[in-house]
């Protein structure tokens, strides 16, 4: 009998074979193990995402939800209260503050670069994109140098579930907890001595002299710090690991690196970091047979929609000529990632420098060691071969 378990190592692995059984036999199935219900289809994913009065996030968006978050962020609201928040927190990602950031970005990168040029082997997750990632991160919002390691050790941490008791375990709370009391410190300090930076903009920003409550303040500033970390670090990853196991495409990209965003989008559709949301249910659903009562939990399942051959011709071939431009790896709908312009320049940036330097390199190993996380995927090491 046919089962979906999301805490499953086997689903870490390689969830695309159990994707397309849900979506062929079951798309709109229970999982008795997530103790909710699994939407797998790109249709039917869209229209969660795009109604937000039954679909809801205000208990929370992650699989497996973190204490006390629900309720105070982007991503834990739904409208009118995310409409103003989003507009909010909006001011400190205007067009000027971003193309600003495009130089240091590159910059990091390269400091990075240098630590492991001329190696012809290193693990693209240790030696390069976390210490990339945490470092952009810093920049852009202006966290305090020297912290940046720790942070994105947490981080990832927050992220995680047990997978044998199926929920946050205490070092995961415990992790979230740190991060909290790293970001309050953040604040006040930013609060004394405002800069230019994206988190300082954020703090004082205000539409018609309002502003963010303190805790909504606190918990988003604890939300980005770990989006920014797992999310770009988790979206790096998976395309670092494209380019690896795609030689070819990697091969059209260094002779034409105008091809680099095209590619990114593809790699958002093909192996989105990001897999699996949350919803609540405001009312009883009936979908493809099945009735979801009201106060059910739902699993948006982004990485079975980006493969929905409903959707996506030959969707288990990558292709950087494809423009998807309806995949789903940012999410969608009124939750659509805030933060997306920010990590498709990085990444951008990120692999002009890094093909430049390496323009040829494939994975040692076949066999990844995988994030234990309901909601994203990444490899935690990969080793790469310079040639």
């Amino acid at each position: 009998m046919f089962t979906f378990d999301p805490y499953s190592p086997q689903v870490d692995a390689d969830p695309f074979p159990y994707y397309k059984t849900l979506r062929d036999e079951h798309p709109c199935f229970w999982s008795p193990e997530a103790r909710m219900w699994v939407l797998s289809r790109h249709a039917d994913i869209k229209v969660a995402l795009q109604d937000w009065q039954t679909y809801s996030s205000a208990r929370g968006n992650l699989m497996d939800e973190l204490p006390d978050r629900a309720g105070a962020t982007l991503g834990t609201t739904d409208p009118p209260r995310h409409d103003r928040m989003r507009a909010l927190i909006s001011h400190a990602f205007t067009k000027r503050n971003l193309e600003a950031a495009g130089e240091p970005v590159r910059a990091v990168v390269r400091g990075v670069l240098e630590e492991i040029r001329g190696r012809r082997e290193f693990d693209f997750v240790g030696d390069f994109s976390s210490k990339v990632t945490a470092k952009i991160l810093f920049r852009i919002l202006g966290l305090p140098e020297g912290d940046d390691q720790e942070v994105r050790e947490r981080a990832v941490l927050m992220v995680q579930s047990d997978p044998v008791t199926r929920q946050k375990g205490a070092e995961h709370v415990a992790a979230y907890r740190w991060m909290m009391d790293y970001a309050g410190g953040v604040i006040a300090e930013r609060r004394r001595n405002p800069g230019e930076d994206l988190l300082s903009q954020f703090c004082l920003a205000e539409i018609d002299g309002e502003r963010l409550t303190e805790r909504e303040v606190l918990l988003t500033t604890t939300t980005l710090i770990m989006a920014g970390v797992e999310s770009l670090g988790g979206f790096t990853v998976m395309f670092g690991l494209n380019m690896a196991d795609f030689a070819a495409a990697r091969r059209e990209i260094v002779a034409d690196p105008a091809l680099l965003p095209d590619a990114i989008e593809e790699s958002l559709r093909y192996n989105t970091s990001g897999q699996r949301f949350r919803r609540s249910l405001m009312r009883d659903v009936s979908l493809h047979g099945q009735t979801m009562k009201a106060g059910d939990f739902v699993c948006l399942a982004y990485g079975a929609a980006n493969r929905d051959e409903r959707q996506f011709p030959d969707p288990d071939r990558y292709d950087i000529r494809r423009k998807p431009r309806t995949h789903l790896g940012f999410g969608g709908g009124v939750h659509a990632c805030l933060g997306s312009v920010v990590a498709r320049m990085a990444v951008r940036i990120t692999f002009e420098e890094f093909l430049s330097a390496f323009p040829n390199f494939s994975r040692v190993h076949q066999d990844l060691p995988w994030m234990p996380s309901t909601t994203f995927r990444s490899p935690m090491r990969l080793d790469l071969a310079v040639h």
